[in-house]
């Protein structure tokens, strides 16, 4: 990722006033779900795109060092080769955008790529994820081992009680120690927008994440009862936009949580072309959270080759 954004003072002066009109982004919201899903060949090009933008994801309790391999296995080949070349896209070098997993099964996950020799980045959440009631000690260690464990890119959550109570001095200062106990690994920053209360709390969130320096912000820890979604979505994009005119720093956006299916991902693709522009169509500057997206991808592009569904057993590393 080049062109980081390093952060600008507190600027509470953007965000004293801001209101959102959630009538109006709900309406936008519903023009968006009657646009037309793209078909045939346009369709599989969006889905391959998609693909190059998914941070494929495990986190499990129980995951063990025998799924992580498994989970980089698919992250180097995420559609089958066969298909690849029926697309002529077998010689593209398409893989996932990153891996990531807890900081105890980083060192798994670099070992397993590294001796696949690949250089897909391994992301590890962080931070007191998903709940973010841990102690800013423990927090900014938990980065630090990540870092030193080998991943490249940092998930880390926020103190939603922060956004809630209006501590918008705190909850920058806890944004830039994390930022620079990543050190040189690009940090993702999670509001975990479904406990954020309004949609005003959200833009709120968004311009302080920024300001502190946040490579990306993601909407969702994937574990809270409301997670990405459109109307959140919208507004997280139209923060972005509105950093970028200030400091020209492009953000990076990342919705996670929920994002199950190919049509799902074509529309989020299509919502960040609509409000950031083609620009932001990259893995540097997109990503999608998900952890069984892929399969639902893998099986359309299927389709889309053979004119049927495929067997259980025929895309049996989905």
């Amino acid at each position: 990722m080049a062109g980081r954004n390093p952060g600008t003072e507190l600027e509470l002066g953007w965000i004293s006033k801001v209101y959102v009109n959630r009538p109006a982004v709900v309406r936008h919201v519903e023009q968006i779900k009657k646009w037309k899903t793209v078909k045939g060949n346009w369709q599989a090009a969006w889905l391959l795109k998609a693909v190059t933008c998914i941070d494929l994801t495990t986190l499990s309790g129980d995951d063990t060092p025998s799924n992580v391999q498994r989970l980089c296995f698919k992250a180097k080949h995420p559609i089958r080769e066969d298909l690849l070349k029926a697309l002529d896209m077998h010689d593209k070098g398409i893989t996932v955008g990153a891996v990531c997993v807890y900081p105890a099964r980083v060192s798994d996950a670099v070992n397993t790529l590294k001796a696949a020799r690949c250089n897909i980045p391994v992301a590890s959440v962080a931070a007191g994820f998903p709940s973010g009631q841990t102690p800013l000690e423990a927090k900014l260690t938990e980065i630090k081992l990540a870092v030193e464990y080998g991943a490249t890119e940092i998930d880390i959550v926020i103190s939603r009680s922060l956004v809630l109570t209006g501590q918008w001095e705190a909850l920058y200062e806890e944004i830039r120690l994390c930022r620079a106990a990543c050190g040189d690994a690009h940090m993702k920053t999670i509001l975990a927008t479904g406990e954020l209360g309004s949609l005003s709390n959200v833009y709120k969130a968004s311009m302080i994440a920024m300001m502190a320096g946040s490579d990306f912000i993601k909407t969702s820890t994937g574990k809270e009862v409301e997670n990405a979604t459109f109307p959140v979505g919208v507004v997280m994009m139209r923060a972005i936009k509105e950093y970028y005119w200030q400091t020209g720093y492009k953000v990076g956006f990342k919705p996670a949580g929920g994002i199950r299916t190919a049509k799902e991902a074509i529309t989020w693709l299509m919502l960040v072309k609509e409000e950031l522009g083609v620009e932001w169509l990259t893995p540097e500057l997109f990503r999608l959270g998900a952890s069984s997206l892929l399969g639902d991808i893998e099986q359309q592009i299927f389709y889309h080759v053979t004119g049927s569904y495929p067997l259980q057993h025929e895309l049996a590393m989905a």
